[in-house]
């Protein structure tokens, strides 16, 4: 994991050094001058722009050439291997050597410093994306841009070189693990005596490898299929996996795109929304799995109690949820895009147009979007269709005069001037983001609960040898089935609500500058919901897996352990007087040798 981490930060010190467009050709001029102008096609003499159209195509020939992205690609390959000893193998010790009781204590501890790890993670992403992404390599006094500046990018880099630094420092514990641990009294006759036995289907598989000999390629080869088949076979775990599947679909999109939907619904700056999410949601998740894991611990919750917990804990989350449809702002006002120019009315859209007859003069750009806030509250996508006349100052300071859109919809004021940036949303929306973060918090926490006593379900519904292979299956699963596609089919569904796209230097479509806020708000939230309602009902059809396997294996149960306690006493007296020991069937950490 460190040097996957590390080697992801390597494009930065092969790259070229990061240029941005400057808004004017003249750094520190008092001189006023025209956007329009500016925003002509015949701004620039024919030499000099067929220079700079040449400069763009080799530009654009050099980044279609990269191949930096490889070395973000190996660094996740590599960090994926790394994670294996964690996760499923470090589960899988922790239950084989802890005591049923605090197995579960322990998992949560594990789980909740691994959702402790982000909000540092946050903050560090914060710290490193105020500073510029060439510190060290350039003067800073030579820097004109600033954070709020959308052009500006931020040392992503460094980030990595820290947090590779701290994983292999962190490497070094793990080579003092031992390969096994003295097995609790009251977990050696846990295959006979224990809950799970109530929930596993019986085969005739004996397992008769003993401790001191390795496990060997071609053994793990021949049990594969038979393993997966057992595993699949096992009504309770199939139904958990497409449960949990289903709900990681839900949360990874939802995560993945709250900082946008933060953004874009409450006009919070990217920065803050990412801040917030750090420092007040991701605590949240932290202390719903530990209050799992001690919920768990004190009360003794058995297995059908842990599927009543996290089914609990999952219908009452999204149940909270359903109150953030309620808890939305409208469009921000936007000339020719939520507004007319007139301001009096809202735009369909058919009757998208960022071209009026105040601005048809100027000869303006409809890719560019430099948004400017005129003084009657409307956001102009440039200060040449804001029909600006003349300009004043440099920089974040620069005041836009004499302009003619602006003056169309004036206030009473009369002013006809912009300054840069979108104008901010109402105090209303404050006040809504204030109540979003209160019911995100919530439901972060009521759906975070159930998280431990879904991991102690998984664990009890399988036989002991199969545990560090169901687990690596559940952590494929997930990775695979909702890490990768959550993210991509919520984004395709969201740009479906852009309202204005930008455009890269070679011609070929950006990211979105502004969105749809009710469209966003309810495909965003609704695609969350439906996932969630659909792992619920799948939740449901364990529990009622769970009851069906207990009532109609009570009765044997009971014959099966008077039987077993028997043979169990039989066998320690012999081990008393007997001067060999008996082969085990099972050994703590034989999957984990695997």
């Amino acid at each position: 994991m460190g040097v996957g981490t590390l080697l992801i930060a390597m494009p930065q010190f092969f790259m070229e050094h990061y240029k941005y467009e400057r808004y004017s050709p003249v750094s520190n001029s008092t001189l006023s001058i025209s956007p329009c102008l500016l925003d002509s096609n015949n701004s620039l003499p024919i030499p000099v722009a067929e220079k700079s159209q040449s400069k763009i195509n080799n530009e654009c020939q050099i980044d279609a050439s990269s191949s930096m992205w490889v070395y973000v690609f190996l660094g996740n390959l590599l960090r994926g291997f790394g994670e294996t000893p964690i996760q499923p193998l470090g589960i899988a010790y922790l239950d084989d050597f802890a005591s049923q009781d605090n197995a579960a204590f322990y998992i949560g501890c594990v789980q909740t410093v691994a959702i402790i790890g982000p909000i540092f993670g946050f903050l560090l992403g914060s710290l490193c994306a105020k500073l510029y992404v060439d510190i060290g390599f350039v003067n800073l006094d030579h820097i004109t841009i600033t954070p709020k500046d959308p052009q500006w990018v931020g040392a992503w880099w460094l980030g990595y070189l820290i947090a590779g630094s701290i994983t292999l420092l962190a490497a070094v514990p793990f080579w003092c693990l031992p390969r096994t641990l003295p097995r609790p009294r009251s977990r050696e006759d846990s295959s006979s005596s224990s809950e799970k036995s109530k929930f596993i289907m019986d085969d005739h598989t004996d397992y008769q490898t003993p401790p001191g000999e390795k496990a060997k390629i071609m053994e793990m080869a021949r049990d594969f299929l038979p393993s997966l088949k057992s595993l699949f076979g096992n009504p309770v775990y199939f139904l958990y996996l497409c449960a949990s599947t289903v709900q990681f679909n839900s949360l990874f999109g939802m995560v993945t795109y709250k900082p946008k939907y933060i953004e874009q619904q409450y006009g919070q700056s990217a920065s803050k929304a990412n801040f917030v999410i750090g420092l007040i949601n991701i605590p949240a998740v932290a202390l719903g799995i530990f209050s799992g894991g001690i919920v768990m611990k004190k009360f003794r919750i058995s297995i059908r109690g842990a599927a009543k917990l996290y089914l609990g804990s999952s219908g009452l989350g999204y149940l909270l949820f359903l109150s953030l449809f309620a808890l939305g702002c409208e469009n921000s006002d936007v000339a020719g895009l939520t507004i007319s120019y007139q301001g009096t009315k809202p735009v369909s859209y058919h009757e998208r147009a960022l071209f009026s007859d105040c601005n048809s003069r100027c000869k303006c750009s409809e890719t560019k979007w430099e948004p400017i806030c005129g003084e009657n509250g409307i956001t102009y996508a440039s200060a040449c269709l804001a029909g600006c006349q003349t300009t004043t100052g440099s920089g974040k300071t620069t005041i836009f005069n004499n302009c003619t859109c602006v003056g169309l919809a004036a206030s009473k004021s009369g002013n006809s001037t912009g300054m840069v940036g979108r104008c901010q949303k109402d105090n209303g929306c404050a006040k809504m983001f204030l109540y979003f973060l209160v019911i995100a918090v919530i439901t972060s926490y009521t759906l975070s609960v159930g998280g431990i006593p879904g991991y102690i379900l998984l664990l009890r519904c399988i036989k002991p040898q199969l545990k560090s292979f169901a687990l690596g299956i559940y952590t494929l699963a997930v990775r695979v089935l909702a890490g990768i596609p959550s993210p991509i089919y919520f984004g395709v569904l969201i740009d479906t609500s852009c309202l204005k796209w930008g455009f890269k230097r070679c011609g070929s479509k950006g990211s979105c500058r502004l969105y749809d806020s009710n469209a966003f708000r309810h495909i965003y939230l609704g695609l969350t919901m439906m996932l969630g309602i659909m792992s619920i009902f799948l939740s449901t059809a364990v529990l009622f897996t769970l009851k069906k396997n207990y009532v109609s294996k009570h009765r044997s149960f009971r014959t099966k352990k008077e039987r077993t306690m028997v043979s169990t006493r039989i066998r320690k007296e012999n081990c008393t007087t007997s001067d060999h020991l008996l082969q085990p069937n099972y050994w703590p950490g034989k999957e984990t040798q695997l």
